[in-house]
């Protein structure tokens, strides 16, 4: 037999038993379409994480108070003791080298702002003007804060464009006074709507000078500060050259933690990457099932179509030919259910898309590929038995249907 008419009876045999065929069919698509839409879920939440990353700007570094301990209970633990406050010295003797671009301190609390009798409470950042450039952000409206003296508590404010919308309407913001706290602020401006980073909108923040949000807080410490390294290169330089200056500082204790913005992605990307294929196993296991109703259908067909085989053993076909017929039929089943997983899988990666629009969602390509290749692999390896089983019928018993 030739490949044309292996293929030809392979495609009337699967046409003459359509309930049998499409059970089969359904078993493999749904295994393809479940490790397609777990992979683009798996796939669209590392791609969230990644761009959240990115929004912090490039050649990041994070300075938190309190050193990352793995040692459990200390001394200091009952003595009662915190960790050492970061403060606007310490931010601002990070500059001293050529390793390091700008930095921008930060303090965050809540606060009711109002507004001619709009009020409402939101986020409070405070920092200073370079924190525009190193976060990467754009102004709407207005202009950020200004460049000067950051220990002086200036009255001016940038409002998130929900915050003005919310308060101003269709008012204009710009130069008007608004209370925060206890405090009156003059709008300088309006940050822009892109503004998002993770998962604290810019949108729903007021930024304020850093003195006057130590005031406004009632306190001298710093929340975080950031750190532009001046180059990607220059990180692992300057990351030593923060942990030695403020070592120095604050009488040589280490109590700071200073993360980098790689060395965070790269954690959460693995993390994510192992829970992509984590699911796309379960989901695989489906496959797995998949293949085993084939081999089970297929033995019944075997035992069904025992004359069939027996005409073609007297017609002269050789047991190779029997093999190669059984096996196209479960490469065929395979295939076939295979692209209609895809089918079916791409169909719910755009439904999710467009019921989360703000989440990529596409599988990535070692997942297609993975899918509609086990798929295959599946079908032959459960095909091979009753393949075999049928190849080995003797053709006199075969005729005679025992």
């Amino acid at each position: 037999m030739t490949a044309g008419d292996t293929l030809r009876y392979a495609l009337t045999s699967l046409h003459g038993a359509r309930a049998r065929t499409l059970l089969m069919l359904l078993a493999m698509a749904i295994g393809v379409a479940a490790v397609v839409v777990l992979t683009s879920l798996g796939e669209a939440a590392r791609r969230y994480v990644v761009d959240q990353f990115a929004a912090l700007g490039t050649h990041m570094l994070i300075v938190i108070p309190g050193r990352s301990e793995t040692g459990g209970v200390g001394p200091a633990t009952f003595a009662g003791e915190t960790p050492r406050d970061l403060t606007l010295d310490d931010a601002f003797s990070l500059t001293r080298s050529a390793t390091v671009r700008r930095i921008a301190p930060l303090n965050i609390g809540a606060a009711p702002v109002s507004w001619q009798g709009r009020e409402r409470e939101v986020t409070i950042l405070g920092t200073t003007a370079a924190f525009l450039e190193l976060r990467r952000f754009t102004m709407k409206q207005g202009k950020f804060l200004a460049t000067g003296d950051p220990t002086q508590a200036s009255a001016v404010c940038v409002l998130g464009v929900k915050v003005r919308n919310e308060l101003f309407g269709a008012a204009s913001a710009l130069g008007e006074w608004v209370r925060i706290g206890d405090r009156r602020f003059r709008v300088i401006g309006v940050l822009g709507t892109e503004g998002a980073s993770m998962g604290m909108s810019m949108e729903d923040t007021v930024i304020i000078p850093v003195a006057a949000a130590q005031s406004l807080f009632n306190t001298s410490s710093l929340f975080r500060i950031f750190v532009e390294a001046n180059g990607r290169e220059a990180i692992p330089r300057a990351q030593t050259w923060i942990r030695d200056t403020l070592r120095l500082r604050h009488q040589g204790e280490e109590d700071v933690t200073v993360i980098t913005q790689d060395a965070v992605l790269a954690t959460f990307d693995r993390i994510l990457r192992a829970l992509t294929l984590a699911v796309a196993g379960i989901a695989a296991i489906s496959l797995a099932v998949a293949g085993i109703l084939i081999m089970n259908v297929m033995l019944v067909a075997v035992t069904q179509r025992t004359s069939e085989i027996g005409l073609l053993k007297a017609l002269g076909a050789p047991g190779r030919d029997i093999r190669v017929v059984f096996l196209a039929e479960a490469a065929l089943l395979s295939l076939l259910g295979a692209l209609l997983g895809l089918a079916v899988g791409m169909a719910g990666t755009w439904l999710l898309g467009e019921l989360f629009p703000n989440l990529d969602f596409s599988a990535p390509w070692w997942a297609v590929s993975a899918a509609v290749g086990v798929a295959l692999a599946t079908g032959v390896l459960f095909g091979w038995l009753p393949a075999r089983r049928a190849a080995r019928l003797d053709p006199v018993q075969a005729l005679s249907r025992r």
